[in-house]
C-alpha cells in the first residue's frame, strides 16, 4: 500500500531503499478517493526508529494512508530533536477537534512507574478518552496496551522479577476474529518489557477477548467487544536489530541483561539476528487496517462521532 508521508521525512529514504512504496504529497493529492487518516501517538524516546518501523508495517495493504504523528505537550522528548518534532509532529491541542479513522498508541520506557506517576498521564488519559468518539479503532502497543487496559478497563499491571526479552511462540485463541485471519496456529512475536497486564483481570472481564496467548510471554492480543480498542502486548513493529540494540545498550550500562531468547543464531550475539516475525506483523497490521478501520469507518470522516 502507498503510505502518504511528508516529502522530506527522514524515514522516506530508508523505506524507498527497502523497495517499500511511499507516496509523496503531490501524487497523493491527485488521487480521487479518500485515504485513511491514521494518527500515531509516538511515546518512544527515539521517535525516528518507531516512525520507520510503523510505516514499514503499513506498507503491505492496498489502502492509501495519510499518517499524522502526534507528540505530547506535557513531556519534553530528550532523544529526538526539537526541530524534527516541530516539523513532523502535531500536538493534541491542534488535532482534538478532528476525527481519525485509526489511531496507534505506542509503548514507552516507563513500565516500572505507577501509571499515575508518569508525568504525562493526565494528557494521555485525555487523549484515550477523546479517542472513544473521534477514532474508529485504536491499536495500543506494549506499555501503551497496559496503559489502555488500565484506563479503559481497570486492568492492573504486574512487574516481572526480570526483563522479558526475545522472540516468543504464541498460539491463536479465537480464530473467528478477523484480526487473526491468516495467522498460523503458532507464530512468533517480539517482546521487550518488565511488566504485563494482569492475566486474571483480563480473563474475568467479559468485555475483553483474548485472541493470542503464549506459555512463555503471556497474553499477547486482547480486543474489546467491537474492536474499537485493540491491545498488543509485544512489539510486532520491531525490526531485525531493535532487540540487538537494546541488549547491547544495556550491556554498556552494566545492567547484565539476559540474552534475548530465540533471537541470535546459536545464542551468539555477534551473529546477525533471525527475523522470524515479519509475516505475522504484516498480517496483523493489514487485518487491523482492513477489518477494523477501512471496513468500519464512514466515508465522511466527520460522521465518526455521530
Amino acid at each position: 500500500m502507498p503510505v502518504k508521508i511528508a516529502n522530506d521525512l527522514p524515514a522516506r529514504a530508508e523505506l524507498e531503499d527497502e523497495n517499500i512504496f511511499v507516496m509523496d504529497e503531490e501524487r497523493a493529492f491527485s488521487q480521487d478517493f479518500r485515504p485513511l487518516e491514521i494518527v500515531i501517538l509516538n511515546l518512544m524516546p527515539i521517535k525516528q526508529d518507531t516512525e520507520l518501523q510503523l510505516l514499514r508495517a503499513f506498507s503491505n495493504t492496498p489502502i492509501q494512508i495519510d499518517v499524522t504523528f502526534l507528540q505530547l505537550e506535557s513531556h519534553v522528548s530528550k532523544n529526538t530533536s526539537a526541530s524534527h518534532l516541530r516539523k513532523f509532529y502535531e500536538t493534541f491541542s491542534t488535532i482534538k477537534n478532528k476525527n481519525f479513522d485509526g489511531m496507534i498508541i505506542t509503548g514507552a520506557p516507563v513500565e516500572k512507574m505507577d501509571f499515575t506517576e508518569v508525568n504525562y498521564w493526565d494528557e494521555l488519559t485525555e487523549i484515550m478518552e477523546w479517542s472513544k468518539k473521534h477514532v474508529t479503532s485504536t491499536l495500543h502497543i506494549c506499555w501503551g496496551a497496559q496503559a489502555g487496559l488500565y484506563y479503559h478497563y481497570g486492568v492492573k499491571k504486574v512487574e516481572f522479577s526480570k526483563k522479558l526479552s526475545g522472540i516468543y511462540k504464541h498460539k491463536v485463541m479465537n480464530r473467528k476474529e478477523p484480526l487473526v485471519r491468516g495467522f498460523d496456529d503458532v507464530f512468533m512475536a517480539p517482546h521487550s518489557r518488565y511488566t504485563e497486564a494482569c492475566r486474571e483481570d483480563i480473563l474475568k472481564n467479559r468485555a475483553l477477548t483474548v485472541l493470542a496467548d503464549s506459555d512463555e510471554a503471556g497474553i499477547y492480543i486482547v480486543m474489546s467487544e467491537n474492536g474499537k480498542q485493540i491491545f498488543i502486548m509485544g512489539h510486532p513493529e520491531y525490526d531485525r536489530y531493535t532487540l540487538d540494540q537494546e541488549y547491547k545498550r544495556d550491556l554498556e550500562k552494566g545492567l547484565n541483561p539476559a540474552l534475548p531468547v530465540n533471537y541470535y543464531p546459536d545464542d551468539d550475539c555477534n551473529r546477525r539476528p533471525l527475523l522470524s516475525w515479519r509475516s505475522h506483523a504484516n498480517n496483523l497490521y493489514t487485518n487491523w487496517l482492513n477489518y477494523y478501520v477501512y471496513q468500519i469507518t464512514p466515508y465522511n470522516i466527520d460522521d465518526i462521532n455521530k
